[in-house]
């Protein structure tokens, strides 16, 4: 059986990604990321009738030296490949609602169906200067 939740490393241990297959599910709050990551990804599942109190967030200056981005694959099949320096270090299929949160390392994508999918980035875009473009080996 497929694992629901993945989380791909590189060579040094530092998280590459964290995958969500569509077929997971679980109570309560699950948060998958540490505290120090730059993006925080968790996991919630709550009975009909739970309130989440109304908040806001404070603002909060941050120092953030890398952008990371999430997927939610609305339609189609994609094939990802995962980089660690430069070269490939994981590929995978997704799916019809699986989620990616993208932290470190390189990232392509095939597709292999017609594609329709959410890119949820941090900000703000810096144009050219904001991502670098390689030749896969």
């Amino acid at each position: 059986m497929e694992e629901t939740i993945k989380i791909y490393k590189d060579i040094n241990g530092n998280v590459m990604a964290l995958l969500i297959r569509a077929e997971h599910s679980e109570q309560g709050i699950n948060f998958l990321t540490k505290n120090g990551d730059y993006q925080q990804v968790a996991y919630m599942g709550h009975m009909k009738g739970y309130k989440i109190l109304p908040h806001y967030h404070n603002k909060i200056s941050r120092k953030v030296d890398y952008t990371c981005e999430t997927l939610i694959i609305r339609k189609g099949i994609i094939e990802v490949n995962l980089y660690d320096h430069l070269k490939i270090s994981y590929t995978f299929i997704m799916r019809v609602g699986d989620i990616i949160t993208l932290f470190s390392g390189g990232h392509g994508f095939n597709v292999i169906e017609d594609v329709e999918m959410v890119e949820i980035k941090q900000g703000p875009f810096l144009g050219p200067q904001d991502k670098t473009r390689f030749l896969s080996t």
